[in-house]
């Protein structure tokens, strides 16, 4: 599990394609020391598995799945890469819950100034459109935010400086493509709450109150 708090901001080194599969060297800032075979990091929001390490850099296997449901496969050397190692359970949380688990590729539709701050503009598969709430938390390229505005088919964010400075997206711009992770909770509810109406007849304010919604 990850925050959507960015470490560091990492280049890729090399991108390797072995047919439907690959992998990922990145240079990093991160203490190599402290990283061991078999950690995951979030690679602009994929959860990767360190397989190799040494030289300043790190290197990952990429899943078939992972080429095909991220932006990985327009990746090329020397691009910029958000980078969160997990979280520990004792860490302060002040992103949110993140599984490094991406949904979908959005396109950057608008990027504008406002008052000092970016406000960014996606278009995105309308099938994840009811995953995404005004006011409610999406990982973009791993980096957790809060949703300024949600359509059918789109959604906007507000860049502070800091955010911008400190991510991959003070270089990005309007047709690149970004990493979506929607709320993780939204997931599980909808799972949760179809079962329950196959089984049950429907949502009630019971059902959700044993369940720990409200």
């Amino acid at each position: 599990m990850f925050t959507g708090l960015i470490e560091t901001v990492g280049e890729l080194v090399s991108i390797e394609r072995r047919g439907a599969s690959g992998s990922l060297t990145v240079k990093t800032s991160l203490p190599l020391d402290e990283i061991r075979i078999g950690d995951s990091i979030a690679i602009n929001g994929a959860c990767l598995t360190v397989v190799r390490k040494g030289g300043g850099a790190v290197t990952f296997d990429v899943s078939p799945e992972t080429i095909d449901r991220t932006a990985f496969k327009n990746l090329k050397s020397g691009a910029p890469l958000n980078m969160e190692r997990a979280m520990r359970l004792s860490d302060r949380l002040d992103g949110h819950l993140v599984s490094g688990h991406v949904d979908c590729v959005a396109t950057i539709t608008e990027r504008r100034e406002v008052a000092n701050n970016m406000v960014f503009s996606f278009r995105f598969p309308a099938e994840f459109a009811k995953y995404i709430a005004a006011k409610g938390s999406v990982a973009i390229d791993g980096i957790s935010l809060t949703v300024n505005e949600v359509g059918p088919d789109s959604f906007s964010v507000n860049i502070i400086p800091h955010t911008a400075s400190k991510t991959t997206l003070i270089s990005k711009r309007v047709g690149d493509e970004v990493n979506i992770e929607t709320d993780l909770l939204c997931r599980y509810l909808e799972r949760l709450l179809a079962g329950k109406e196959r089984n049950q007849g429907g949502v009630t304010m019971d059902l959700l109150a044993k369940n720990g919604f409200i």
